[in-house]
């Protein structure tokens, strides 16, 4: 079999085997494919696109490529929740432990910040003390004894997808629903849980700018991973504005904490609630409405805040710090954004707000950037809210003076503000089962 052929016939709108789709995969891993042939059939999939037979097989190849977790000791209470990337996303610190309280077992391996979207790995690096590699089998009994373990993305797991998502970014090809689907897919099926439930966001700071074109992403990764053997679920969010106040590694574990302690009702608690709700309808088996009254009831009788120190604990940080930790410990610059102008905020440009955190220092731009864990924002105006000139809307924190102003200018350039209140949006604007 040539690689030659396989290219050729993609190119040509051809489908392509499982055989083919295998050949590709073991080869490029192994090296006996180059890059620029690699490179042609991501473009000729870019152009023609992927049934969702060859989507499967791709995923499926790319999963099997590297270390398959296995789970099977947890039998079907493994649950694992992918969110495609934001600004202020902090979900996973509070849906893990809500979860893992109700009896789900959530073993979850998540990534780094990049540009202007965090990670959950930084986020937990910001709790001092808290480890995020650990070998397998003491990843497991944590899992076992706590319910939930979290950990940066180790060993050979889905080297294909490694390679392959470099290439893309490089090769203007990252852009194609095959292969975002594959790319996010293999990785979950790679990690092992029997459950998945993806947070697909749609906005300015999200990498699908319209619903519609989450919705089309969500159903495709549904679609696989049901193919695949998992039991899905996917909720198309908001990513229009920043999810809850707090961008920034310690500010989010902060606002988590907060969430979790029943001192934080908003647009944040309302996501997390909602994505645990289809985490535990999916591993426990129960309705939608026995699922939300747990999860609320988890949060509400301290049990998941509970759970998250324990957590903490479990992986070496200190859960003591989550009580006397306040907003804007570390940073020995506190700068207020004030409003320009009377008026509401109508529009925000969600990546431009995430910009403006790693000008601070609390995102990188490679890397191999360092980061600042205690920089970042509170944003205190959102998108509808009325706003006075000279209003405190917004208040940035860093250790870098120099970089307070460009930071601020960044952030304001990212309003709109006008005479009128906008139409109210959804902050979830679908789910699909």
């Amino acid at each position: 079999m040539r690689m030659y052929d396989i290219i050729l016939k993609k190119r040509n709108g051809g489908t392509l085997t499982k055989e083919e789709i295998a050949c590709f995969i073991d080869g490029y891993v192994d090296g006996s494919i180059p890059d620029y042939q690699a490179s042609a059939l991501c473009m000729a999939i870019f152009f023609r696109g992927m049934t969702d037979e060859e989507t499967a097989a791709l995923t499926d190849c790319m999963a099997r490529s590297g270390d398959m977790l296995d789970l099977s000791r947890f039998g079907d209470r493994t649950v694992d929740k992918h969110s495609t990337g934001g600004v202020g996303d902090k979900t996973t610190l509070i849906v893990a432990p809500i979860v893992a309280s109700l009896g789900g077992k959530v073993a979850k391996m998540s990534g780094r910040g990049l540009g202007h979207t965090g990670g959950t790995v930084d986020k937990l690096e910001a709790i001092p003390g808290m480890k995020v590699t650990m070998e397998r089998e003491d990843f497991l009994r944590q899992v076992e004894a706590v319910g939930v373990a979290v950990i940066g993305q180790s060993g050979n797991l889905t080297p294909a997808d490694k390679k392959l998502y470099a290439l893309r970014d490089v090769t203007a090809t990252v852009d194609s629903i095959p292969l975002i689907t594959s790319s996010i897919m293999s990785k979950k099926l790679a990690a092992g849980s029997k459950n998945i439930v993806l947070d697909v966001k749609a906005g300015s700071g999200a990498f699908m700018k319209t619903p519609d074109d989450a919705r089309i992403l969500a159903r495709n990764m549904v679609a696989i991973g049901k193919a695949c053997g998992r039991n899905m679920a996917a909720l198309i969010t908001d990513m229009s504005r920043p999810l809850g106040e707090a961008v920034g590694n310690t500010l989010e574990v902060i606002e988590a904490a907060q969430v979790l302690r029943g001192e934080s009702k908003g647009d944040l608690y309302d996501v997390c609630v909602a994505l645990a709700t289809e985490m535990t309808m999916l591993f426990a088996g129960v309705s939608h409405a026995e699922a939300e009254k747990q999860v609320v009831g988890a949060i509400e009788s301290g049990a998941a805040y509970a759970r998250m120190k324990e957590w903490i604990a479990a992986q070496g940080g200190d859960p003591a710090w989550l009580e006397r930790a306040k907003t804007g410990d570390g940073a020995a610059e506190a700068v207020p954004v004030l409003s320009p102008a009377d008026g509401y905020i109508t529009a925000m440009d969600t990546e431009a707000i995430g910009a403006a955190a790693v000008i601070l220092g609390a995102g990188r731009e490679k890397k191999e950037d360092a980061i600042d864990y205690s920089a970042g924002i509170i944003v205190g105006k959102k998108t509808g809210d009325a706003v006075r000139k000279g209003q405190t809307i917004a208040c940035l924190y860093t250790n870098d003076p120099a970089a307070a102003e460009p930071a601020a200018q960044r952030y304001l350039d990212a309003l709109t503000i006008g005479a009128e209140p906008p139409e109210k949006t959804d902050l979830i604007f679908d789910i699909i089962r």
